[in-house]
């Protein structure tokens, strides 16, 4: 029997497979929100990433870095972080290269790629998770957690060893680089690095696309998540507007606990 899938699953997988079209952020619209600071810093290769400070709590407080879908901007997490803060974390969320605008938010570290002439291919977004990471470490003495988002769910599974963070949130990974010069097993051949709590979850249709990738990572340390109804592609799974978001922060809250 054919499955036909929901139109919002259609256009998130088209974004994370096939042709890659640059992308070069949009003008924002919507007003930074009180009690949050926008601040810029350098990537290794130049490039100036933006992102959204929201640290209400102390240094010595837990921080979540927080990366985006395909297409998105640092504006996917607008009404995220917040409970996150409300959590007893500090979030940075990032504006990684490859991305456009949401929820009238642009992305201005796609714009100054592209002002740059520099790539804006998933895994050219890599070197702003990185600078992400360490301008995070500046501003906390707590634990760090790495969380992504579709194409940036993968890439902190693939580099996550690396990063050195103490948990990894991971919504909606798969293998979205074979056409971008990774071998079609790269997430999963890295994961298996990994030696901190890791937490996966996407909507229910898409099991199948990391169940590889889980299966790569230590058990002891692997937390996963599906929802009994349809679910949502992304961390926008936690939206207000969708109908599960509760499912799905009952999961992420349970697995944050013990890091807050």
């Amino acid at each position: 029997m054919q499955r036909i899938l929901p139109f919002w699953l259609v256009a998130a997988l088209a974004a994370c497979t096939g042709s890659h079209k640059p992308s070069c952020g949009a003008p924002t619209t919507a007003p930074v929100p009180a009690g949050v600071e926008t601040i810029r810093f350098a990537a290794g290769d130049g490039v100036t990433v933006t992102a959204d400070l929201y640290a209400p709590h102390p240094a010595s407080a837990p921080m979540i870095v927080l990366f985006h879908q395909a297409g998105y901007s640092r504006g996917e997490y607008r009404e995220i972080a917040p409970k996150l803060t409300a959590l007893g974390f500090n979030a940075l969320a990032v504006d990684a290269r490859s991305g456009q605008e949401v929820h009238g938010v642009g992305n201005d570290t796609a714009a100054d790629a592209c002002g740059h002439g520099k790539p804006t291919n998933y895994v050219d977004a890599i070197a702003d998770l990185r600078a992400a990471v360490g301008e995070a470490r500046k501003r906390t003495t707590g634990k760090l957690v790495v969380w992504g988002s579709s194409y940036s769910s993968a890439l902190v599974l693939a580099i996550g060893a690396d990063l050195g963070a103490d948990a990894i949130l991971s919504f909606s990974p798969g293998e979205y680089f074979a056409d971008q010069g990774k071998p079609k097993t790269w997430v999963a051949d890295n994961a298996k690095r990994i030696a901190v709590p890791v937490f996966i979850t996407s909507a229910k249709s898409e099991h199948d696309d990391w169940a590889p990738i889980a299966a790569a990572i230590d058990p002891a340390k692997l937390t996963t998540f599906l929802p009994e109804t349809a679910g949502h592609h992304g961390s926008s799974a936690l939206w207000a507007s969708q109908p599960d978001n509760a499912a799905y922060w009952t999961a992420v809250t349970a697995f944050l606990k013990p890091l807050a």
